[in-house]
């Protein structure tokens, strides 16, 4: 399994910015994939999860503004959350991860930097 994440940037309060993460070379489903984010000394944190049944799950603060889906063909599954009305305080690294029931896996993207400028 391969994860490739993009779409980071620097954009100013109220703009949009949308983040892919490309998971390739799978063999066994992906049940969810997610997104986190690292902001400046802090800990990492959930913002946003899709199931393979689509549902979805937000950090309250995001949503209404963040919107994630995937998109599952063959052995590659792509996720991406499209994310408008950003806000300084959505400033940080942001990791893609997908994680896998049976049998059970977890795997991380690199980060890519979210920079909101107020």
């Amino acid at each position: 399994v391969q994860l490739q994440a993009s779409g980071g940037g620097l954009v100013q309060a109220g703009g949009s910015l949308r983040l892919s993460c490309v998971v390739s070379k799978i063999i066994f489903k992906i049940d969810e994939m997610s997104w986190y984010r690292q902001k400046p000394g802090a800990q990492r944190e959930l913002v946003a999860s899709i199931h393979s049944g689509g549902r979805t799950d937000y950090v309250d603060s995001v949503k209404g503004r963040f919107s994630i889906a995937r998109d599952d063909v063959a052995n590659t599954v792509t996720a991406t959350m499209q994310m408008n009305g950003l806000q300084a305080e959505d400033t940080g690294v942001y990791y893609c991860n997908a994680r896998r029931g049976f049998p059970q896996g977890e795997y991380w993207g690199q980060g890519t930097l979210v920079t909101v400028s107020s």
